[in-house]
């Protein structure tokens, strides 16, 4: 079903957000631009942080456009306790980010930008993911096996820790795998 007259490029290395586009039958290529930061101001309410990255990725994007190429961009994150937790730069970081989660109800939001030369929707989705309390044991031998290095907030609900340790999920699964796939799909066509 074509959704938009646009040629769809999706700014992302990951593997879950281009299976996650396929899935809702649109054509698009993958294009990453190297070195676009990720940082933000750090007054911005934590609410807010994962479209503002999305929009700055978008950026970046923007004067590289043809008049019919639309760029999708985005950026996941967990906030716990009212912390961000991006992804984790070694084994201890992700250690201490899944006891952060343990045993608690944490937020995943991501942010997107589909933006043309001339339009731009930015928006972001949240869901409430529930972990049923970890023990050391899960959590290393989740790290080891499974090296969530490249995932906000050290996990992967699709992996094995998701199997055995969410008791609970309020609202969109796929936005927690990173990609909010049912909004996008609404949002594309008014593009």
């Amino acid at each position: 079903m074509n959704k938009t007259n646009y040629h769809i490029i999706l700014a992302s290395n990951s593997p879950r957000r281009r299976e996650l586009l396929k899935g809702l039958g649109l054509e698009f290529e993958v294009k990453v631009l190297p070195d676009v930061e990720e940082d933000y101001p750090s007054s911005l309410p934590t609410s807010e942080v994962a479209a503002y990255i999305a929009g700055k990725k978008a950026e970046a994007y923007k004067d590289l456009l043809g008049e019919d190429e639309l760029v999708i961009t985005a950026d996941t994150i967990v906030i716990v306790d009212n912390t961000v937790l991006g992804k984790p730069s070694d084994e201890a970081e992700a250690q201490g980010m899944l006891q952060a989660l343990s045993n608690k109800t944490h937020q995943v939001v991501t942010g997107v930008c589909l933006t043309t030369r001339k339009k731009q929707c930015c928006f972001s989705v949240s869901t409430d993911v529930t972990f049923k309390k970890l023990s050391e044991e899960e959590i290393d031998y989740y790290i080891a096996n499974y090296q969530p290095f490249d995932k906000a907030g050290a996990y992967g609900i699709q992996e094995w820790i998701g199997y055995v340790g969410v008791v609970g999920i309020r609202g969109s699964y796929f936005n927690v795998m990173g990609l909010p796939v049912q909004r996008i799909w609404e949002e594309i066509g008014k593009i």
